[in-house]
């Protein structure tokens, strides 16, 4: 993946959660780190970093609250400007990012190992895509269910003729990632035939 489309895609990551609803900075990282997560990802440290530079560029403001007897923490909410901003980068077509699997790194040189050992690493893969679909699968059927805690408050914000598109377009990117991994499996248990062929 590009530096640039790296730097710019958590900015517009961010923007798009907080078009649903005005966040802390707290609140952000645990979404990152449950269903946005699964789509991009991003540490806590850069999450507050990009958010003070979202900040000086108008696309969001904040404001301190205090929370219980003395926890003081910022809320952030998109601004108009951060409105245009996402709508624009959100319209725009994108160089797609250069394809990074250890796993196919590791598998081109398979040759090298025993077959034991790279089977090991097979399994394991496909144990974890065997899991990241089944996490998938419950995520794009809460989505479709609208059950989900943010998209509930991102429609509370929009037309109800708009609610059955919304929901369909959100479980479309998590059924879209499910038919990734699925096709990562039969790759896998094709290669474990190739292995097991000698």
């Amino acid at each position: 993946m590009s530096p640039s489309l790296l730097v710019m895609s958590l900015p517009h990551a961010l923007l798009g959660v907080l078009s649903a609803r005005p966040m802390n900075g707290y609140e952000l990282s645990k979404f990152f780190d449950s269903a946005a997560g699964w789509i991009w990802s991003a540490p806590q440290s850069q999450i507050y970093t990009t958010l003070r530079r979202m900040t000086d560029d108008g696309w969001i403001s904040q404001e301190a609250q205090t929370r219980g007897t003395r926890m003081r923490t910022h809320v952030y909410s998109i601004t108009e400007a951060g409105e245009r901003e996402l709508r624009e980068w959100v319209a725009t077509v994108h160089d797609l990012p250069s394809p990074r699997d250890t796993v196919l790194l590791q598998a081109l040189f398979f040759d090298l190992v025993d077959a034991d050992s790279a089977e090991k690493v097979v399994r394991a893969y496909i144990e974890e895509q065997e899991s990241r679909i089944a996490r998938w699968t419950g995520h794009r059927d809460a989505l479709r269910a609208r059950t989900t805690p943010l998209l509930v408050e991102r429609l509370q914000s929009r037309p109800k003729s708009q609610h059955e598109r919304i929901a369909r377009l959100k479980a479309g990117v998590f059924q879209g990632e499910i038919d990734r991994a699925e096709a990562m499996v039969a790759w896998a248990r094709d290669e474990l035939e190739q292995l097991r062929a000698r």
